[in-house]
């Protein structure tokens, strides 16, 4: 057997394992990414930094709207993740919280369930929530 051909095979196995592993180095990024980002997010929220937790909704849906005057008087008394952030399809993925909260002015607690629907901007390396801000009533 000519040695030649076995060390392209070879050569070729090595390149295509860095390139394989490549793949898994950029998503493992990208994870970690939306890791950062969901749980600055849930900070931002669960401490009623609501004008910061506003800054990781995407900025096409809150371009020349301001944060929502609902916001002034709630309070979060508990921020539950219920489902990991799951990455569905590239780019987008899904995380469910329950959040428990109150309007100061009324003091009745209340529960919600949040979908949030995140995703991944290539150009910027970042995450947007495209779900918004929970819907509190």
């Amino acid at each position: 057997m000519n040695p030649q051909p076995v060390g392209r095979l070879m050569l070729v196995l090595a390149l295509c394992a860095l390139v394989g592993g490549g793949c898994v180095i950029m998503n493992d990024k990208r994870a970690l990414a939306l890791q950062a980002a969901t749980s600055r997010y849930e900070s931002a929220i669960r401490w009623g930094y609501f004008e910061t937790a506003y800054g990781f909704v995407d900025p096409a849906l809150r371009k020349d709207k301001d944060l929502p005057a609902l916001y002034k008087d709630l309070r979060l008394t508990g921020y539950e993740v219920v489902q990991q952030p799951l990455e569905a399809d590239k780019g987008k993925a899904t995380q469910i919280v329950t959040i428990d909260y109150l309007h100061e002015d009324r003091q009745s607690m209340m529960t919600l369930t949040d979908r949030q629907v995140w995703r991944y901007d290539k150009d910027l390396k970042n995450w947007w929530l495209v779900s918004g801000l929970p819907a509190f009533k």
